[in-house]
């Protein structure tokens, strides 16, 4: 049997310890874009403070979510199964996915949000409003944070990113994940249930709680994503850790997608992430904006990340290829693999 070296051990105990880190977008702009373009280099994940999305937008978002989620499942069925958006519950995609939650998935653009508000409110029109207000306002901080990495990263054109989740077209998608909470105790003595527990504890890193929501990379280009004070969410580093990510309800915590992988010819890695499922004595609640470019606009890495060191390492395609691709496989699947030229480099 091998011996981990002592070295590994202290990298990882240190990985561990450091988390995700937190930016503070009102500092300098120069260190901010800094700050972004390491973070997205070393985890693919940042946590966000002073984001400029007010509390009374936040609030008012996160109280039409709970009303909806608080009414009678046969209430909630009306408003779906999703097709691809609506409401729907345990079941994840098309492929057999599963998991301890309830879901609104919604298109990020007023006019659906607006056609779709009567299924999910009594007061379509305050829902439609609360939906739109907040995704206008995640939709901006988007395009900020990707104005901040065109800096970073010394584009030539620096709204070449931010133009991508600005274009009318755009292919945005706004979810909102309910967990109730379970029950992890056994009703009835079984002696395979001891041995359940020791199975699960092994597969979640000594955490005995089952998954929520499987481990996946999102496929967008950024995902802005806020919780409430129930945590549950954590990220997989570059040394296979998973780190859980505290919740903080004036927080964001923004995640690179597979599509700015792309961009970036790997220079930033989308993060693979999970949500355990709720044992809190309270539901959790999140909200994910996922900013994607027009189904028709063309993917490829961006010019200044390609050189003869580190040559294209990805096939053109457009969004609504790649979407495809998504959505013909498993939650955990890696569709990036599909679109890989062969330099015989890794792109884990």
């Amino acid at each position: 049997m091998g011996v981990q070296s002592p070295n590994l051990v202290r990298i990882k105990k240190t990985c561990r310890a450091l988390g995700v880190p937190t930016i503070d977008l009102s500092m300098d702009r120069n260190l901010v874009s800094q700050q972004i373009i390491k973070a997205c280099e070393e985890y693919g994940c940042f946590r966000l403070t002073n984001h400029g999305v007010s509390n009374a937008i936040i609030s008012k978002i996160e109280e039409e979510s709970f009303d909806f989620f608080a009414k009678p499942a046969v209430e909630k069925h009306q408003a779906g199964p999703p097709n691809p958006f609506g409401y729907g519950c345990k079941t994840i995609g098309f492929h057999g996915d599963r998991g301890e939650l309830e879901y609104i998935l919604l298109e990020a653009n007023p006019s659906s949000v607006s056609q779709r508000s009567i299924v999910f409110s009594d007061d379509p029109a305050k829902f439609s409003c609360v939906v739109n207000d907040y995704v206008q306002a995640v939709r901006g901080l988007t395009c900020d944070i990707l104005d901040l990495v065109a800096e970073g990263l010394s584009l030539g054109d620096k709204s070449v990113l931010s133009r991508l989740i600005k274009d009318v077209e755009s292919d945005a998608i706004f979810r909102v994940n309910h967990y109730p909470p379970f029950d992890q105790t056994p009703k009835v003595y079984n002696p395979a249930h001891k041995f359940q527990l020791h199975d699960d504890k092994m597969a979640n890193n000594g955490d005995p709680s089952r998954v929520g929501f499987g481990e996946h990379s999102d496929p967008q280009i950024l995902t802005i994503l806020r919780s409430n004070d129930v945590g549950g969410l954590q990220i997989c580093s570059r040394d296979g850790l998973w780190i859980p990510i505290p919740p903080n309800p004036t927080e964001f915590c923004v995640l690179v997608g597979d599509t700015f992988q792309a961009l970036t010819n790997d220079r930033f890695k989308s993060v693979r992430h999970r949500v355990m499922a709720n044992s809190s004595n309270k539901p959790r609640l999140s909200m994910m904006f996922f900013g994607a470019p027009s189904l028709n606009a063309r993917i490829c890495p961006l010019p200044e990340m390609v050189s003869s060191h580190n040559p294209t390492l990805y096939k053109p395609f457009t969004w609504c290829e790649f979407k495809k691709a998504a959505y013909s496989q498993r939650l955990a699947g890696r569709r990036l693999d599909l679109f890989t030229y062969n330099h015989n480099k890794n792109s884990d």
